[in-house]
């Protein structure tokens, strides 16, 4: 058995990246809130930090609970990154 060596990453960072997702820039959103890995995204910030912030309350953001699922009001995300300029 031969193994390939002519890759440039470790199949762990191979699924990794087979597993990102790609966001619109957050200026074209139109959508009122996002679900919380786009939200992650454009905080910069793992999804999971996301979710602890709606599980102990004590986040920069409160998520909106909509049929159980954490969603994250687009405005507050823009009015959050705009306070760091």
């Amino acid at each position: 058995m031969q193994i390939d060596t002519n890759h440039n990453f470790t199949p762990s960072e191979a699924l990794a990246s087979h597993k990102q997702q790609i966001f619109p820039p957050l200026e074209s959103v139109t959508r009122p809130t996002v679900p919380t890995d786009a939200a992650a995204f454009y905080l910069n910030r793992k999804p999971q930090t996301l979710r602890a912030w709606a599980c102990h309350e004590n986040g920069a953001l409160r998520p909106v609970r909509i049929n159980g699922r954490l969603a994250w009001n687009v405005t507050e995300i823009r009015n959050l990154l705009s306070d760091g300029e």
